[in-house]
């Protein structure tokens, strides 16, 4: 429901673009978390997701409310301080919404579950450990 990060990047030159940086970036690890995989035809090696009409990736309402916050240090290998912000926010997006995911499913004995996490891979997991039976 909720996804917080605080980041490091030195002097902020423009923290409205750093925060937009960071925005895009958890965007991108939620999105090759739970939807984004490369489908190919087993047979002929074919593309199967070679469109965005394919090739889901993640939407507005796919994305959890973020707030991120600066803790900036001042970096002493350059004059300006600044660090480099560009991946920051997609590095730690995919595990913490794994994480997330195991979290929910822990009750039910589901300790691991591969990416993408699409909905069909959580239901065979519930399936595999009993738990859609017990709810019926």
């Amino acid at each position: 429901t909720k996804y917080t990060v605080i980041d490091d990047f030195g002097t902020l030159l423009n923290p409205m673009l750093a925060t937009g940086q960071i925005v895009g970036g958890i965007a991108q690890g939620v999105g090759e978390a739970l939807h984004e995989a490369a489908i190919y035809d087993p047979e002929s090696g074919q593309p199967l997701t070679g469109s965005f009409m394919d090739y889901q990736m993640p939407r507005a309402y796919d994305i959890p409310k973020i707030d991120v916050d600066f803790r900036p240090t001042f970096c002493t290998t350059n004059p300006l301080g600044a660090k480099g912000c560009g991946e920051a926010g997609t590095v730690g997006a995919a595990g913490c919404t794994v994480i997330a995911v195991l979290d929910a499913l822990r009750p039910f004995g589901i300790k691991e579950i591969d990416m993408p996490v699409t909905p069909a891979k959580v239901w065979n997991a519930l399936q595999e450990a009993g738990a859609l039976q017990a709810a019926e």
